[in-house]
């Protein structure tokens, strides 16, 4: 795809202040790739730089709460924890610790990570790095408030291709699938000191990341395992219900969406998939309500907005796509070749595409066929990171480097 370069444009124009914002966690402030932005009469031909910082190497996104940026990347063999000023980029604070990793010989593109997108909440941070350390940071500070580290609890302490899950914080715990291929659990710690208080060891924990919801009256974690997309109790941890799914060399990586008592998951050569979960009796019972053979997920997560299910499709070479979230029908589907992946969010009564080749595609939700807006070029080296979309600005990592644009 041919890009249209971007003209840096930010010394010749008056540059507004940044709005405090929350972006504190994967995909979002509630986790599901949406994004509270305003509507746009247009966009843009060029967006206009705020601040660029070398900030480490790693497919972690960025995270915004309040006026601070916060980012987990590495820099030789430490994983690192850093806080910097939205406004100015300038650094706050920087937490790092010893991470030697070796890599397994199929994931060496993707280097050494982290690839799990960390967590802020009630005024902490919270890291989980490639080989599976997870940290609590003061948000504020950054002096480091806890650490758990899983070797001898399990045979490994990271899944085949490193750890990628991303930790979510739910009625007062962080809730992580720690361990490694064949030998994990999926925890629950207490969110201030660390206790374990649920484990649930049924599986090895997969790549992609758990959600929270209320289904059938009863809070939920929804997740990919290994091998499975599990329901477990919020509260207790207990497996309510499952579904075997098992993708090429076990790479289960797409984060469920929720929609009502609906779960929507797909897999690397696998249809997407909808199931309604419902209580029978003493039981849980996951029913199938529809199958999509003509688009399949792999690293990327669908969004819902609007009744319709938008994603990232590996068919074809990578194509964008649209169904009917109630049906399963497809509604639209991109010319192929668009990228290798993509991270897909939604807001505003836009999409924000942002291709592993560094461009960030802005196009309309509801049109009837896919419909490009416009295209930016936002980095330099591979963007894996989901970017995280503010109020008048974006903010992108690629592999090295963290950019703050503003968008006029």
């Amino acid at each position: 795809m041919r890009l249209r370069p971007v003209l840096v444009l930010c010394a010749l124009f008056p540059v507004a202040p940044l709005a405090a914002f929350d972006f504190p966690q994967w995909r979002g402030p509630a986790r599901d790739g949406r994004v509270s932005v305003p509507a746009r009469e247009g966009w843009p031909e060029a967006l206009r730089l705020g601040w660029k910082v070398k900030a480490g190497v790693g497919h972690a996104s960025p995270l915004v709460s309040g006026d601070r940026v916060f980012l987990f990347s590495r820099e030789g063999e430490e994983e690192v924890a850093q806080s910097f000023e939205l406004a100015t980029g300038k650094r706050v604070w920087r937490g790092a610790y010893p991470a030697p990793y070796s890599m397994n010989p199929a994931a060496t593109s993707h280097g050494k990570g982290p690839k799990s997108t960390p967590v802020v909440a009630d005024g902490r941070l919270y890291t989980l790095g490639i080989s599976g350390i997870l940290s609590c940071y003061d948000a504020t500070s950054g002096h480091l408030v806890w650490r758990k580290e899983f070797a001898g609890q399990f045979k490994e302490t990271s899944p085949l291709y490193g750890t990628a899950m991303s930790p979510v914080v739910e009625g007062g715990v962080l809730i992580a699938h720690v361990g490694g291929h064949g030998d994990g659990a999926l925890t629950a710690f207490d969110s201030a000191t660390g206790a374990v208080r649920w484990a649930w060891k049924g599986d090895g924990p997969g790549y992609a990341s758990p959600v929270v919801g209320t289904i059938g009256g009863a809070r939920q974690v929804v997740t990919q395992s290994q091998d499975n997309v599990v329901g477990l109790s919020a509260e207790k941890g207990e497996l309510l219900w499952k579904i075997p799914l098992t993708t090429s060399y076990e790479q289960n990586a797409v984060t469920p969406v929720l929609a009502g008592d609906l779960v929507i998951y797909g897999g690397l050569d696998q249809p997407m998939r909808a199931v309604r979960v419902a209580k029978k009796g003493a039981a849980w019972t996951p029913e199938r309500i529809w199958e999509n053979p003509e688009v399949a997920a792999y690293l990327s997560s669908p969004v819902l907005e609007g009744g319709k299910l938008y994603g990232f499709s590996h068919r074809k070479r990578g194509q964008f796509f649209c169904l009917d979230a109630a049906t399963g029908r497809t509604l639209w589907l991109s010319n192929g070749r668009q990228a290798e992946s993509a991270a897909v969010l939604a807001g505003g009564g836009a999409l924000f595409l942002l291709t592993t080749d560094g461009a960030l595609i802005v196009a309309a939700r509801d049109a009837p066929a896919f419909k490009p807006l416009r295209t930016w070029t936002v980095a330099e080296s591979a963007t894996w990171a989901h970017p995280a979309v503010l109020e008048g600005a974006l903010l992108v990592k690629d592999v090295d480097t963290l950019t703050l644009w503003r968008i006029p």
